[in-house]
């Protein structure tokens, strides 16, 4: 009984660390989204480095359509918050189903190219096990889709 009352603070103190606080240098200016750090947990289609580097999305609607339909799709994932909707970025939260990391991803629209950015990071740790490129891969392949009604209900992590 003594050693589990002493492993319960342990364990809160451990989850309670999972979610980490939120970064300070998210955002997009002047249409740059943050830079990924060195680490594996990071990719985005504005890196200079093939290890972070993934494809932007590219949409042939009027910006708002697109936001709309991105933001549709976000909402029909499971675990995610949006945080932040501007004319011209998107942020969103995911959490891990297990111990409830947070991922931070963002969307930087670029009205004149038709592009949409996009950074997923990890908010804690040094590996992520690609779940930031497979994230990022799955919201370009339903982004493409053609609109068929609902998007279905999917994992975050």
């Amino acid at each position: 009984m003594c050693k589990r009352l002493l492993l319960f603070p342990a364990v809160v103190l451990i989850l309670s660390h999972c979610t980490g606080a939120g970064p300070k240098d998210l955002g997009a200016i002047d249409g740059k989204l943050t830079p990924c750090p060195n680490s594996p947990n990071c990719v985005s289609s504005q890196s200079t480095d093939e290890s972070h580097y993934v494809d932007a999305l590219n949409y042939d609607s009027a910006l708002y359509e697109a936001q709309e339909r991105l933001l549709s799709l976000l909402r029909s994932m499971d675990r995610v918050k949006i945080v932040t909707v501007e004319s011209d970025y998107i942020h969103a939260e995911f959490l891990s189903a297990f111990l409830h990391f947070v991922d931070d991803v963002e969307f930087c629209f670029d009205h004149e190219k038709k592009t949409i950015h996009v950074r997923s990071a990890s908010r804690n740790g040094y590996y992520d096990l690609g779940v930031n490129r497979r994230r990022v891969e799955t919201i370009r392949q339903r982004f493409l889709e053609p609109t068929s009604g609902q998007h279905r209900k999917t994992n975050a992590r």
